[in-house]
């Protein structure tokens, strides 16, 4: 591989380690300095600090490093856009040790494949997700977010709104909640 080596790593939860992917990447003899990482993202969101960077980094020569084509885009339009743009500045990409030639039609029908398959993973997870989310408030387990006060508490505050002695600011000090919760309260309260 001529020129420098960029390597780039994605995480979708804080919770999530990215340890795996920078051993990949370590092993790909990405240097340390130059892996970008995002924490907390998703990869259909294109608005990752980590990735812009990686992709800032990306001079013609270099080659763009990823464990897995997943980590990089998790949408077609998204992918093809990413390769559009490397592709204009001759930057090549590597996919876990595999570098694609995306001036080839191979090259290229090889990664539109894989970003069809990344996006499709993706859609199946949604579709798992939102099964699981049914069933479990069909059991009564999902019931959404949870009041921060109990009916009484709402009663008092409510009580002490409308007496008039006490600023909306302290009210909400008084609860611990925030002054939007109070006016919230006040509103649904005939």
């Amino acid at each position: 591989m001529a020129g420098h080596i960029i390597g780039y790593a994605r995480v979708s939860t804080n919770e999530q380690d990215l340890t795996a992917q920078r051993n990949g990447l370590a092993a790909l003899n990405v240097p340390e300095d130059r892996i970008y990482v995002d924490h907390g993202l998703t990869g259909t969101n294109r608005e990752r600090p980590g990735l812009r960077e990686a992709l800032a980094a990306c001079r013609a020569g270099d080659t763009l490093v990823i464990t897995k084509l997943d980590r990089l885009a998790r949408s077609l339009p998204d992918a093809r856009d990413i390769i559009e743009d490397l592709t204009k500045r001759n930057v090549k990409l590597s996919i876990g040790g595999s570098v694609h030639d995306l001036t080839d039609p191979v090259g290229r029908l090889l990664f539109n494949v894989l970003a069809m398959v990344a996006e499709f993973e993706s859609d199946l997870i949604r579709a798992r997700t939102r099964e699981g989310m049914q069933v479990a408030r069909a059991k009564g387990k999902l019931r959404g977010k949870q009041p921060k006060l109990t009916k009484s508490q709402e009663a008092h505050l409510i009580s002490l709104y409308k007496g008039g002695q006490h600023t909306t600011t302290e009210i909400a000090e008084l609860f611990k909640v925030a002054r939007s919760t109070v006016y919230r309260i006040v509103k649904r309260t005939p």
